[in-house]
């Protein structure tokens, strides 16, 4: 049996972590004595886990996975409830720049992603790589998946760990709309046959913008460019092909696209009731959740366009400063647990696809995933595409603004 021996300076790294001094490294992975030293220097820790609060059943989940991590580690678990988390990245840096040091901060883990991650890591606000030293990163879906280790064109560089997946997705009552739309453009056709039938939500609605980010992507001549922020001079020039297909596209929206609903809820009920033909989300599992719930009926599908719709990974990270930074790293790995991914990828509990690849997993855990979607899934998963680059939120929402509003 191969053993393994820690060296001064690894046993050092290890006991800082403890103290939010540093991450573990890339060698702190089970089976090596290392991850278990960073799990023993976890015990007794509270993180205070920041933490979107606007659903029942995300703090529900969030409940539990504090009672297991209190029993399989003695870590506090505290959902610190937010409803928005630039919010957050506020106060990390208002700490540094106080010259709060490492263990003097107020935040262990964030849920985040995007242009908050972004800022976070621009401003050095994010505790050096340790993700992908946690035992179940291996798991990850990294290649089905890439936009695990890719938040809006910012690479992770392991300092954020993937929680959960998006894809924007439609979904329509079968029996209303038997063929939709497979792109910008035949929505575009089925609109001008259907007029004030469709909308998406005002800007800047989450929904809404990716909406908008998907038919720039449908419309730019070179979908490279948006992998990078975009350079002023140019922006007119690339952007123009998207003013162009919204200009065309508001007239036959609903009340003539010169008002929008405030948020995919309100566009889900406007479904419901049959007055619009589909709505559209960005968790795949949001209308099996909802036929679940019988909020729906049972005939609603769900679909992406055959080319792909923008798709995105959520994660969590740690702050530099973080007083928890050891009971930190344990939970993120819990968070990538066979056990816990299973439970919020249930739509009975959740409904957050996973990051994982299931194929991976040895059968027991395998067989915590079902087989088969349930009514109200995507039968037909199709390509996630890339989000653009972050930057190129900001002056895309402007530009909606005063063009449409």
């Amino acid at each position: 049996m191969t053993t393994f021996s820690l060296t001064r300076r690894q046993l050092l790294l290890i006991a800082g972590s403890a103290t939010g001094i540093t991450a573990a490294p890339s060698w702190a992975q089970s089976p090596f004595p290392a991850w278990a030293n960073l799990e023993k220097a976890a015990r007794g820790q509270t993180v205070y886990f920041n933490a979107w609060a606007g659903s029942e059943q995300t703090n529900a989940y969030l409940q539990w996975v504090a009672g297991e991590v209190q029993r399989a580690y003695g870590i506090q678990l505290q959902h610190v409830k937010i409803t928005d988390t630039a919010d957050v990245v506020k106060r990390v840096r208002a700490e540094k720049t106080a010259g709060r040091q490492a263990g003097e901060g107020t935040v262990d883990l964030v849920w985040i992603n995007g242009e908050n991650f972004a800022a976070m890591k621009r401003d050095g606000l994010l505790l050096a790589p340790w993700a992908e030293a946690l035992p179940n990163f291996r798991y990850v879906d990294t290649v089905g998946k890439p936009t695990t280790l890719n938040d809006f064109s910012v690479p992770t560089d392991g300092q954020e760990s993937p929680w959960g997946m998006a894809q924007f997705t439609f979904y329509a009552d079968s029996k209303r709309l038997p063929q939709p739309p497979q792109s910008m453009a035949e929505l575009l056709a089925l609109a001008r046959r259907q007029p004030g039938r469709i909308s998406y939500p005002r800007l800047p609605d989450f929904t809404g913008t990716t909406f908008v980010k998907q038919a720039l992507l449908e419309h730019v001549a070179d979908v490279g460019v948006l992998a990078k922020p975009p350079v002023a001079a140019d922006f007119d020039k690339v952007t123009a092909p998207l003013w162009q297909f919204l200009d065309a596209l508001h007239p036959h929206l609903w009340r003539g696209g010169k008002q929008f609903p405030q948020n995919p809820a309100a566009i889900r009920q406007m479904m419901a009731d049959g007055e619009l033909l589909l709505a559209l989300t960005f968790n795949p599992n949001e209308p099996a959740n909802e036929i679940a719930a019988r909020r729906l009926p049972a005939s609603v599908v769900s679909w992406q366009f055959a080319k792909g719709t923008i798709g995105n990974t959520h994660f969590v990270a740690i702050p530099y400063n973080a007083k928890a930074a050891a009971g930190a790293q344990v939970v993120a790995n819990f968070l990538l647990s066979a056990k816990a991914q299973a439970r919020k990828a249930d739509i009975s509990h959740w409904g957050d696809p996973t990051v994982l690849d299931v194929a991976k997993l040895p059968p027991a855990e395998r067989a915590l995933f079902p087989s088969q979607p349930l009514p109200g899934q995507v039968a037909k998963p199709a390509p996630t595409l890339p989000e653009p680059h972050a930057a190129w939120v900001d002056p895309v929402e402007k530009e909606w603004a005063k063009r449409y509003l």
